[in-house]
């Protein structure tokens, strides 16, 4: 009798916890859709760019008209829209991706088939590196509407992510073929040079540029690619005009400031190398113009200043992955970031750790393997980090980091003959990259 009661008590237990998880989750999706979301004001040089009196006119029609009927699905997608682009602007993520998210919910509760919802999700996830999710949802938005050329454009992403690059390279191709613009044009230069074909990624690129607005985040966003793969060939001077073409036609972006401020690290001039990537950390939370700056401050000695952005750059990579953990509408995965913020931070171990956390997310991709291996080789481990460079390697890019990262890891792992063209290709051209790096490259060839 005793324990017939104990285990009609355990199930009261256990139904009355079930139904409390039950309560609480329905009544935070309740208080979820009840929230609005309404566009951020910008400050400083981002409220002067060309497009923001039109942007917030747009937001502001948008959220009227979805107030007056919340049922419109075409205006709650048309502002998630709106708010995916100004979380690329602004970097403020949490907050336009939770809103964003939200309107995509609301559409896809209603209208689960509704492919532009899909689409948007896909963005979402993607932009949040929640790439097996965005790959997923792509897939299934393709099978509803196969001929919707942005479902391949995030067909090309998540592959790229994932590591699968021959179904990578067939997305690409079907979506130019459907419509040749500035989006496909931009994702074909990635493949190409993801392949090796540098000169390649740099006419796709150029293609890319032309096909935009003069002006539009996108097209200023694909010159500085463009600048960054002149960058990677040696072509010090075109890089530094298209960042600068990039920042005339959009006062205060972030991207061109940094790009601009790589370029005088090229001639040496740190002082106003860090004048510019702090003009553009202050307007944009981005992981590599603090990485960047904090090395800048490494080299100049700044200590003071270097563990302080290392400091907020780990505190900010692990807030925004805790809350990823709590709401997946607002997080990103940051483990490949986190590695190389705890490499600057002279802690090797936490960094393996989330490198090897990402790996297991993506174990067959480039970055994450070269990741791994340099990690390792920061660890004095180079024969562990053979068989992740060997990855990195497989698709024959050409970018010069890599092949630096590679060619010394080969030469510490006692494998000279393999390190040698590696590190010939990697500096053949002179590219602008890291100082440390490169140095160390070219100590080490001097050496075999």
């Amino acid at each position: 009798m005793s324990r017939k009661f104990t285990y009609i008590l355990l199930l009261v237990i256990f139904l009355g916890a079930t139904a409390f998880i039950v309560i609480r989750y329905t009544t935070k999706q309740k208080e979820k859709n009840l929230v609005s979301y309404t566009l951020q004001p910008r400050t400083g040089l981002l409220s002067k760019s060309p497009d923001w009196t039109s942007v917030k006119k747009q937001a502001y029609s948008l959220n009227n008209a979805l107030r007056q009927n919340p049922q419109d699905s075409k205006t709650a997608l048309a502002l998630a829209t709106l708010f995916i682009q100004e979380a690329r602007i602004t970097g403020n993520y949490m907050y336009y991706d939770a809103g964003a998210m939200k309107y995509v919910d609301d559409v896809l509760a209603r209208e689960p088939g509704n492919v532009q919802a899909l689409a948007l999700q896909s963005v979402i996830y993607l932009s949040q590196h929640h790439f097996a999710e965005g790959l997923s949802v792509a897939q299934k938005a393709k099978n509803l509407n196969p001929y919707y050329a942005f479902i391949y454009g995030l067909l090309v992403d998540g592959n790229v992510e994932m590591g699968d690059y021959k179904a990578a390279i067939e997305n690409s191709d079907k979506m130019v073929s459907i419509r040749p613009d500035i989006r496909s044009y931009s994702r074909i230069s990635y493949l190409r040079e993801i392949h090796g074909d540098n000169l390649g990624a740099i006419e796709a690129m150029k293609m890319a540029v032309e096909a935009g607005p003069e002006g539009d985040e996108p097209t200023e966003w694909a010159r500085i690619q463009l600048a960054r793969l002149y960058e990677n060939t040696g072509d010090v001077k075109s890089a530094e005009m298209h960042y600068t073409i990039a920042l005339e036609n959009r006062p205060g972006y972030a991207p061109a400031l940094a790009g601009l401020g790589h370029i005088h690290i090229a001639n040496h001039d740190y002082n106003q190398a860090i004048k510019l990537y702090e003009e553009a950390a202050s307007l944009l939370p981005d992981y590599s113009i603090h990485e960047q700056l904090a090395s800048l401050y490494m080299q100049t000695g700044d200590k003071e200043k270097e563990n302080a952005t290392i400091k907020e750059l780990l505190d900010e990579l692990t807030n925004s992955a805790k809350k990823g953990e709590q709401d997946e509408s607002i997080g990103h995965y940051a483990d490949r970031e986190l590695a190389y913020a705890y490499l600057l931070n002279d802690d090797p171990d936490n960094a393996l750790k989330h490198a090897l956390i990402e790996y297991n997310r993506r174990p067959d991709n480039i970055d994450v393997n070269e990741t791994v291996a340099w990690v390792y080789h920061k660890q004095g481990k180079d024969k562990d980090a053979l068989p992740y460079v060997k990855t990195a390697l497989r698709t024959n890019c050409k970018n010069p980091t890599l092949l630096c990262q590679a060619g010394l890891i080969y030469a510490a792992a006692g494998n000279k003959a393999q390190a040698k063209p590696l590190l010939q290709e990697a500096l053949k051209n002179n590219p602008n990259i890291s100082t440390d790096i490169k140095d160390e490259s070219a100590r080490v060839l001097k050496s075999i």
